[in-house]
């Protein structure tokens, strides 16, 4: 292929409208059901903070165009490192790799995904990158194992099954683009 297929802006415009408005959905639900179940404790803020992270990046990203992978993973990774650092300054209850860093790579993997969706040009190499934040996302699973790090194991089982998911859907969308590449690799 010698020039991209282009999405039409109108196109683009519409998933990512759609896109908001079942953010703002997302949030209101997350909302509701925090005020009704637990009153005390403000978690939905939390959650949806994570949700504006998610569009302050992707709106970042698409306007920069150039390696968004690259600023979705280094983003990542220094969110993680901050949150490890935090964590271990208030007397580390391991909050940060219980909760902060699931959190934090689902969010990556959400980003990616749209990223891969609305961006005008199909790359490949997001892949490499969501195989890295798979691997990425096996150090609560790792910690897990090997001592007392992680007290919320379901998140951290929940962001791997997400990290995983995410690659297939987007070597599903990238499928043609990815024969192609083979194609012209092996000279099949």
């Amino acid at each position: 292929m010698l020039y991209p297929k282009k999405m039409s802006s109108k196109k683009a415009d519409l998933i990512i409208g759609i896109s908001i408005i079942i953010s703002i959905l997302i949030g209101i639900m997350l909302f509701v059901i925090n005020k009704l179940t637990s009153g005390t404790i403000q978690w939905a803020a939390l959650a949806n903070s994570g949700i504006i992270y998610i569009w302050v990046t992707v709106m970042y990203s698409i306007n920069k165009n150039i390696n968004i992978a690259g600023h979705v993973l280094i983003q990542t990774i220094a969110i993680s490192i901050l949150t490890l650092f935090i964590d271990y300054e208030l007397g580390f209850k391991a909050w940060s790799t219980s909760i902060a860093i699931p959190i934090i790579i689902i969010v990556a993997n959400i980003t990616m995904l749209i990223l891969t969706i609305v961006t005008y040009k199909r790359y490949i190499k997001y892949a490499i990158y969501q195989i890295i934040i798979i691997l990425f996302s096996m150090i609560p699973i790792y910690l897990m194992f090997k001592g007392n790090f992680v007290n919320n194991k379901i998140l951290s089982i929940i962001a791997v099954g997400v990290s995983i998911l995410n690659l297939v859907i987007s070597l599903i969308i990238c499928r043609k683009d990815i024969k192609e590449e083979i194609i012209r690799k092996f000279h099949i």
